[in-house]
């Protein structure tokens, strides 16, 4: 990984979007923070596209995409996606809101029957998880969770490495797919992820393909559950605290901050927008 500081091509290249994970990327011990937040605000009045991608439930994610200056949310490590709706939108159109007050959308990878029997099986898995890993515990956002579920290794409990292999290898086994956050470890059935969610909603909201113009994009994050974006984009950053996580990625982000959550990512915003301004 180099500094960030030492990214000469950005100068060479004219960015679009920025797509960022949120937890202990954007947020700091839980929360975004006032640089982050401003940052994300400077991002989309310069005119790029910004798009966190997430592995926490749809309904954590409802107010920050109700609230935060960002285009979309997508939720549930690319299964879900949540935008605010235009103005003179039809709630009797394919597009239901989820929220009348704030004109929330939800847009769905997968179809009604395919969610609720996966939701099933899932709720099956879990249980069996929280039985045979000792320490095991659902993630306490569980509740707001539609299309996967979560154990919870980091936020209010505190898995050892082994146990953490264990739950992911029940997931394995279950016929899942399971990824490791900063927090959490997700499971879920179906061919989405945080690649695909990305492909999927630059198509959606923009008639794009993001493949076309990968070299226009940028992606942050900081844990095992972004090594796969890390792989796929060339512009790719972690946050400074991706150091905690270097021995288990088998792909590294081609740059890192020098500072840790929402600093870095306000870091990496400022040198985007200096670029911009060019």
């Amino acid at each position: 990984m180099h500094p960030l500081a030492s990214w000469d091509e950005l100068a060479r290249t004219r960015i679009t979007g920025v797509l960022t994970d949120i937890d202990d990327t954007l947020t700091t011990d839980g929360a975004i923070t006032a640089d982050a937040l401003q940052a994300l605000a400077d991002l989309k009045a310069s005119g790029l596209h910004v798009i966190p991608i997430t592995g926490r439930p749809v309904g954590w994610s409802a107010p920050f995409a109700a609230a935060w200056p960002v285009d979309s949310i997508v939720a549930e490590n690319g299964a879900v996606a949540l935008l605010r709706a235009p103005r003179n939108f039809d709630p009797n159109g394919l597009q239901s809101p989820c929220d009348k007050r704030e004109q929330l959308l939800k847009l769905y990878q997968q179809d009604a029957a395919t969610r609720a029997s996966n939701f099933a099986r899932m709720q099956q898995v879990l249980a069996e998880i929280e039985a045979a890993v000792p320490g095991a515990r659902r993630a306490t956002d569980s509740p707001g969770r539609e299309t996967d579920i979560a154990i919870d290794h980091s936020e209010f409990t505190h898995l050892p490495q082994a146990a953490i292999d264990q739950a992911v290898a029940l997931m394995h086994a279950a016929g899942m797919n399971a990824t490791v956050s900063s927090i959490h470890i997700n499971g879920w059935f179906g061919a989405h992820n945080k690649l695909e969610g990305a492909r999927w909603i630059v198509r959606e909201l923009f008639g794009r393909d993001l493949d076309a113009e990968l070299e226009r994009w940028v992606y942050i994050g900081d844990s095992t559950n972004d090594q796969l974006m890390f792989a796929h984009f060339p512009h790719s950053v972690g946050v400074a605290n991706i150091a905690r996580f270097v021995p288990q990625l088998q792909h590294l982000p081609r740059y890192v901050t020098q500072g840790e959550r929402g600093a870095g990512f306000a870091e990496l915003a400022q040198s985007l927008l200096a670029i911009n301004d060019r």
